[in-house]
């Protein structure tokens, strides 16, 4: 956490324009119908506020008045108790903690992959491609468990899980027929209005959404 080297009257939002972290913020906000001021940012060029605000200088930076938030996860946790409804986590303890280790391994096995297939050369993309595929189809028993990942409503988990299933036609990475409901747990979130507010134009462009 650092000091805001400006008073900012909005919640604000440092955000990459197609970053799978950065949309996993944005959904969050949606979800919870908060106006915020969205910064667009390029991770090879961050402008001088970043800098100043962030020490790593990474995407997803939020910034609340003077508390400065970085890691999606960090900001993701605070946006649900900051604006606690709609509640984005359950209330028991096993189940919050069964959500947090989800979460966990989405970012460690997950969004590794979906970097690799787009930023990575040709060998490490086609690595990604592969592996995101195992992980998918490993999980298959998960998306047959609940209405959402894991749990009976829309969750953090959700959040982190929705914008990696969002990308795959753009990334290249192909499902069996099997693994359908894997596509319509998709479709559950990307027809609700509030995930399409947490689309940049950049995203939008990724894949056609129905009507």
């Amino acid at each position: 956490m650092a000091a805001s080297p400006r008073m900012r009257n909005a919640l604000t939002l440092f955000s990459a324009p197609d970053c799978v972290v950065c949309h996993r913020v944005r959904l969050v906000l949606a979800a919870k119908g908060v106006s915020y001021e969205l910064v667009p940012v390029d991770p090879a060029k961050p402008p001088e506020d970043l800098l100043d605000l962030n020490p790593y200088h990474s995407v997803p930076t939020l910034v609340d008045r003077d508390l400065v938030l970085y890691s999606a996860s960090v900001v993701s946790e605070y946006l649900d108790e900051r604006y606690p409804h709609p509640p984005l986590m359950p209330v028991d303890p096993l189940s919050r903690a069964r959500l947090r280790l989800a979460m966990l391994q989405i970012e460690k096995n997950w969004v590794p992959q979906v970097q690799a297939i787009q930023s990575g050369n040709k060998v490490q993309a086609e690595a990604g491609r592969k592996a995101l595929r195992e992980l998918l189809l490993g999980s298959l028993p998960l998306f047959k468990a609940a209405k959402f990942f894991l749990n009976p409503e829309m969750s953090l988990a959700d959040c982190a899980m929705a914008p990696i299933i969002y990308r795959l036609p753009s990334l290249g990475v192909v499902l069996p027929k099997e693994a359908k409901l894997i596509e319509d747990y998709g479709m559950r979130i990307f027809r609700n209005p509030g995930f399409a507010r947490s689309l940049t134009p950049e995203e939008r462009q990724l894949r056609d959404l129905p009507a």
